[in-house]
């Protein structure tokens, strides 16, 4: 397996309506969707307070109902911390991640950000009858 890079996440988030990139937290990269972050780069600072040095990390979101199940069925590619405790947020190993569960953790987070309107739009793509 290729090991995932930001460049990854910035191809699949272009194909999900009017995705645009830009800084976010500590400056770091994030993909917003009219404004909504629903995804970014972990900072160097976030590393160090953590103590995870192998990877890069994106933070995405989600269900709250769904984070333990996510948690438990792929330990290898997305993990929490402390800080996201109660959190309806993941984070996702860049290194141990494969670009079919970075794709849908990375679509389930815009559907939980994006305007309804554009959820809407991504229906309506996938769904041409």
């Amino acid at each position: 397996m290729a090991v995932a890079s930001w460049d990854d996440v910035r191809r699949i988030g272009a194909r999900l309506p009017e995705v645009e990139e830009a800084a976010s937290y500590h400056r770091m990269p994030a993909l917003k969707a009219r404004g909504r972050p629903f995804c970014r780069l972990w900072s160097p600072r976030e590393h160090d307070r953590d103590g995870v040095h192998d990877t890069a990390v994106v933070v995405v979101f989600c269900d709250l109902e769904d984070k333990e199940a996510l948690l438990a069925t792929f330990p290898e590619a997305v993990f929490t911390t402390s800080h996201y405790d109660g959190h309806p947020a993941l984070l996702v190993r860049l290194a141990d991640v494969d670009d079919d569960l970075l794709a849908e953790l990375l679509e389930d987070s815009y559907r939980l950000r994006a305007p309804k309107r554009l959820v809407a739009q991504l229906d309506e793509a996938a769904d041409p009858s």
